[in-house]
C-alpha cells in the first residue's frame, strides 16, 4: 500500500474576504501523478500554494507523513516537496547552470548538487548545450523545461508543476508531458499538476481533482472523469455548483 506524503485537510484559504478555497481535502501518496483541474479561479493554484505555505489556511491544516506541519515556503524542498510555478519563472540574467545550482541550495552536500544536475541535464539534453547562456535568452520551452529540472535539482519526493504548458505552442506542449511522464517513470516521485489542457493532464495522471469555486466537485481516476461529465458542468455552466 502507497504511503500518503502530503495532505490538506478541510482546508479554506481566503484572499481580503474572498473564498479562494472552502473546505478542500487532497491527498497525494507517494509514486503518483495528480492532476488538478478547473475553471479559471476555481482554486486550483490556491491548493498548490497553501501546501508549500504561500497562501496561508484560515481553517483545516496540512500533512506530511500524516503529521500537521506549518508550510514554510523556503523550507519545503528540505523536506522533499520542489513547488514549480507558473510562468516560466526563471533567474533570467543568471546563467542555465546557475539557475540549475539554486534549486539545490537546500541539499545537504556538493557531491548530491552535482549528481542531480546531472540527472536533470540528462532529461532534458537541450540544456546541457546552453549551460553557460543567460536563462532569459532561452526558448519559451527551453525556459519551462529549466524550471521543471530546477526543481528536481532540489530531489524532491513531491513535484508541483503549476501550469507547465501555459503560453507554449501545442509542439512544445507535447514534449513538456512526455518529459513529465519520463520523469514519473524515471524517478517514481509524486507529481502534482495544476493544467488546462485536460487531455494532456489526463494522460499522464493516475488521480484527479475536479475545482469548482474553491470546492472539490471530483475525485478519482483520471482516466474516468470525461465519463462522468463534471468537467462539461464545470467549464461550460459558469452557475453550476454541487448541491
Amino acid at each position: 500500500m502507497k504511503e500518503t506524503l502530503l495532505q490538506l485537510t478541510n482546508a479554506s484559504v481566503h484572499y481580503s474576504g474572498v473564498k479562494a478555497l472552502e473546505n478542500v481535502s487532497i491527498k497525494i501518496d507517494e509514486g503518483e501523478v495528480v492532476v488538478l483541474m478547473g475553471p479559471n479561479g476555481a482554486g486550483k493554484s490556491t491548493v498548490l500554494k497553501a501546501l508549500i505555505g504561500l497562501a496561508p489556511l484560515t481553517h483545516g491544516a496540512v500533512l506530511w507523513h500524516g503529521a500537521k506541519v506549518t508550510p514554510v515556503p523556503h523550507e519545503m524542498p528540505a523536506r522533499g516537496v520542489a513547488y514549480v510555478p507558473q510562468g516560466r519563472q526563471v533567474f533570467k540574467n543568471l546563467s542555465v547552470h546557475e539557475n540549475l545550482q539554486l534549486g539545490g541550495y537546500a541539499l545537504p552536500n556538493k557531491k548530491d548538487l552535482t549528481n542531480n544536475i546531472e540527472i536533470a541535464l540528462h532529461l532534458f539534453p537541450a540544456l546541457r548545450e546552453k549551460l553557460g547562456t543567460k536563462a532569459g535568452l532561452l526558448s519559451g520551452g527551453q525556459q519551462q523545461m529549466l524550471t521543471i529540472g530546477r526543481g528536481l535539482v532540489a530531489d524532491p519526493r513531491v513535484l508541483f508543476l503549476d501550469e507547465p504548458s501555459l503560453g507554449l505552442a501545442p509542439k512544445v506542449v507535447k514534449e513538456v508531458f512526455e518529459k513529465i511522464r519520463e520523469i514519473h517513470e524515471m524517478r517514481n516521485i509524486a507529481i502534482v499538476i495544476v493544467e488546462h489542457s485536460i487531455k494532456s493532464a489526463l494522460s499522464v495522471a493516475q488521480r484527479a481533482y475536479v475545482l469548482s469555486h474553491g470546492k472539490v466537485v471530483y475525485e478519482g481516476g483520471a482516466q474516468e472523469v470525461e465519463s462522468t461529465g463534471v468537467l462539461e458542468k464545470v467549464f461550460l455552466a459558469a452557475d453550476w455548483s454541487v448541491g
